[in-house]
């Protein structure tokens, strides 16, 4: 990444921590629905390469992308995905499953690779080769209890990311537990929603963050007020 591209990653981990995942989305109508998702608040939006031409929905995208917003692939399984996202400067590298060849190829290329893992063994390969931050997948299925219990082990600096079953609904209890952000899929984006009901969804997930935000902060300053 270049120093604008490391500080919106950055700000987006630290401000609205929120990925949209975009798959099964076509070129034709990829702008708009990305221009909904900007104009919304989110940050970090992620094209898998497993939708109807997605090479060609990221590069358009890119050329449209506001500096304070990254975009890149989801579903990255190889070297030359990565190869490719640093041609188009889509820096966002998510990938289903720790793969130390590729997240080493993804930091080598310059891009911000988020990792998908659910056991102990895979979080923590995937630390070790350089992942900016952890994708805790399928969230839903695995519950928070399961998170709390590995979150023990895992380094305290690494970001993790809740995908998969993640609405509105389930945020707070997640959040409670100490995760740091969510990925949303078929809840926020699906083949047929319209770019406004995408923005729509998009305004309501960014106000609930901003809301457990606001109460995490106002918890910890009584919590300060009354240790004194």
């Amino acid at each position: 990444m270049n120093e604008t591209q490391q500080a919106a990653f950055d700000a987006a981990l630290d401000a609205l921590p929120l990925v949209a995942i975009l798959r099964g989305v076509r070129p034709e109508e990829v702008e708009e629905v990305f221009d909904a998702l900007v104009a919304a608040g989110f940050r970090m939006i992620e094209i898998p390469l497993n939708s109807p031409m997605p090479w060609k929905s990221i590069e358009k995208v890119a050329a449209r992308c506001p500096e304070h917003v990254l975009v890149g692939a989801g579903t990255v399984l190889t070297a030359e995905d990565t190869a490719q996202l640093a041609r188009l400067e889509a820096p966002l590298m998510v990938t289903p499953n720790s793969d130390p060849e590729v997240i080493r190829a993804g930091i080598e290329q310059g891009l911000a690779p988020l990792v998908g893992c659910m056991t102990p063994s895979e979080a923590l390969s995937a630390a070790r080769a350089g992942a900016k931050a952890l994708k805790l997948f399928p969230a839903g299925r695995l519950g928070t209890g399961y998170f709390k219990d590995i979150s023990a082990i895992l380094p305290p600096e690494l970001p993790v990311f809740a995908v998969g079953g993640i609405d509105k609904s389930n945020m707070s209890d997640w959040h409670g537990m100490g995760i740091r952000g969510f990925g949303f899929g078929s809840n926020l984006y699906r083949p047929g929603r319209s770019a406004a009901e995408v923005g729509k969804i998009a305004r309501e997930l960014v106000a609930e963050w901003r809301r457990l935000e606001e109460l995490h902060t106002m918890t910890e300053l009584f919590e300060h007020e009354g240790d004194q």
